[in-house]
C-alpha cells in the first residue's frame, strides 16, 4: 500500500494494523539498563515479604514502586 493509501485509510478511521509490519516494533524509552542498587539486609528482607505477599518478584515490586514515585507506567514489570 502506498503512503497516500495508507493515510488516506488511517484518517478515515479504517483498520491499518494489518498493514503493518509489528515484527520490529518497540516502545521509544523502554531499552533496559542495568543498575546495581545495595541495600540492608532488612531492607532486603521487607521487600521479599511484600513481594510474596502481592505474589511478584522482588525486582517488579521495586520496578512497580519506583515508577509510580516517578509517576510513569512500570513496563516491564512481571506481575
Amino acid at each position: 500500500m502506498k503512503a497516500k493509501a495508507f493515510d488516506r485509510k488511517f484518517d478515515a478511521g479504517g483498520k491499518i494494523v494489518n498493514q503493518l509490519d509489528l515484527s520490529k516494533a518497540r516502545r521509544i524509552g523502554t531499552d533496559a539498563r542495568r543498575v546495581n542498587v545495595d541495600f540492608p539486609a532488612w531492607m532486603v528482607d521487607s521487600l521479599d515479604r511484600e513481594a510474596r505477599r502481592l505474589g511478584v518478584t522482588r525486582q517488579s515490586l521495586i520496578k512497580l514502586w519506583l515508577a509510580d514515585k516517578l509517576g510513569q507506567p512500570a513496563v516491564g514489570a512481571k506481575r
